[in-house]
């Protein structure tokens, strides 16, 4: 029993953004409230559902339904979805006044693959990074390589958006 309480709380560890987190995020401890949890040892999944608010530091995710799997070789699989997921967190990076950016975004769902060391925003994905913007239908960053895609489609175009870099980003 206290093996799957261990997974069950190792796996909420998976549930930041662990690319765009702040270092000092890292080490927080991870706050998730739902109004259903469940976890199954066979499938080895993990879920919350219902209202679901995650913190961890400055990271803040607001979902319907969150779900974690781990395959036998140990990677994490995690799904957001919702309508829409909403996150938001601070950056490691400074801005010119010495405060820490911050970037925003939202998504029909958000998925990470730590085995691709992707994140995938799909169904009107919007990130913000301090003013520069990316929308569209679906946009994928590879954590590793820090590259993003943002792909179009006959429903939905590509947008950029980006700030000169004279401009003192507040």
């Amino acid at each position: 029993m206290s093996l799957n309480i261990k997974y069950f709380l190792t796996l909420a560890l998976f549930f930041s953004l662990p690319v765009l987190a702040a270092q000092a995020d890292r080490n927080k401890p991870v706050e998730i409230e739902a109004d259903n949890a469940s976890f199954i040892e066979k499938n080895q999944q993990t879920e919350f559902s219902g209202n679901v608010i995650i913190k961890q530091g400055s990271l803040n995710i607001h979902a319907s339904k969150v779900s974690a799997r781990r395959e036998n070789d140990g990677h994490q699989y995690i799904t957001a979805t919702g309508n829409p997921v909403r996150f938001s967190q601070d950056l490691d990076d400074k801005r010119p006044d010495g405060k820490l950016q911050k970037i925003k975004g939202h998504a029909n769902q958000i998925t990470f693959d730590d085995k691709k060391n992707t994140i995938i925003m799909s169904g009107n994905a919007y990130l913000d990074r301090e003013g520069d913007v990316v929308t569209g239908p679906t946009v994928t960053y590879n954590t590793v390589s820090s590259e993003y895609f943002v792909k179009g489609s006959q429903k939905g175009r590509v947008s950029v958006i980006l700030q000169p870099t004279t401009i003192k980003k507040h």
